[in-house]
């Protein structure tokens, strides 16, 4: 193919403006729409995520031409991918939308049968199973290259509507890249894909005793003495006392905050206001004014103090003695 045949570059934010508008016209119409959204550097960071793309990249048939892919499923050109049992199919952003297809064989059931036969006993749970918690051993088992659950470049086969002649063009590439960035959410893809029951790798025995703790209606439940053990409190579990006939409980509330203030020493029953008279007035209850006793001197004191006051004494004057 001749350099000029090739299509014009389209920049990133020119894609991303098609691709959007195409998605909206597809969620209208009614289709489903999953896009592959990748944050930071790392395509995928999970166990399985991980392990799809390092495997994909250990086959030289892939290795010269995955890297291709890497920047445009991280610039968001994957705008839906979609996993179903033996096949992938995605729309990929590029100087149009391309459609991709991706068939992947099923795993031979002699293989997934010796899987089974090495892992067993080995996984306790399908949390374990999902987020990659189990021994070296069993990660070797699994992500064994030619024996394990991923799948060899001879049991794939690829379509692409660009009119790119490569074998894998950077759509491809981009989509088998997304499948990995999937497996970090979606781990159970994987099984589904290569059409077999993750479950057939759990431990019955684990997986029995786990389920049996569980009550029928699928809650778990706590008995008194277990709830008191977790935190720490006594409980009381004594009866209720049993009400008394023909008195409702405000009544008896009452009755015993009366009882139980007369008991106490040294109280005196509350003051009952008198009703208020007809004319309108209240009722004020009647106080004693206390006596006070003044000393007699402030009384005259006060008396010789009216207008002027103060009081002042006349000097005494003696009369003359007869001669």
């Amino acid at each position: 193919m001749s350099w000029f045949a090739y299509r014009p570059y389209v920049p990133v934010s020119q894609r991303r403006a098609a691709a959007a508008k195409l998605t909206t016209k597809l969620r209208k119409d009614g289709r489903p729409v999953s896009p592959v959204e990748v944050t930071g550097r790392a395509i995928a960071t999970t166990f399985w995520g991980k392990a799809w793309c390092d495997h994909l990249e250990s086959y030289s048939d892939y290795a010269n031409r995955l890297p291709r892919g890497r920047t445009y499923v991280r610039n968001g050109s994957v705008i839906d991918l979609q996993i179903a049992p033996g096949k992938v199919t995605a729309l990929v952003s590029g100087s149009e939308v391309y459609k991709i297809a991706v068939d992947i064989k099923e795993l031979p059931a002699a293989r997934w049968k010796a899987v089974r036969e090495r892992c067993a006993g080995q996984i306790g749970s399908v949390l374990e199973l999902l987020k990659g918690r189990f021994d070296k051993s069993v990660m070797a088992v699994l992500c064994d290259r030619d024996n394990g659950l991923f799948p060899a470049p001879a049991e794939i086969s690829m379509e692409c509507s660009c009119p790119d002649w490569a074998d894998m063009c950077k759509h491809l590439a981009a989509v088998l890249y997304g499948v990995g960035s999937r497996l970090d959410s979606q781990p159970e893809l994987l099984f589904v894909l290569r059409k077999v029951d993750h479950m057939e790798l759990l431990d019955p025995v684990a997986a029995a005793g786990s389920l049996g703790a569980a009550a029928d209606d699928g809650r778990k439940t706590l008995a008194a003495d277990d709830l008191a053990d977790v935190f720490g409190i006594d409980l009381d579990q004594s009866p209720a006392p049993a009400a008394e006939s023909g008195k409702p409980a405000a009544k008896r509330a009452t009755a015993g905050k009366k009882a139980a203030a007369a008991k106490a020493p040294g109280t005196r029953s509350p003051a009952v206001a008198k009703p208020a008279k007809k004319g309108g007035t209240k009722a004020v209850p009647k106080t004693r004014a206390k006596k006070s006793a003044a000393p007699a001197h402030s009384t005259v004191a006060a008396e010789g103090r009216k207008g002027t006051g103060q009081s002042k004494k006349k000097p005494r004057t003696r009369k003359p003695l007869p001669r």
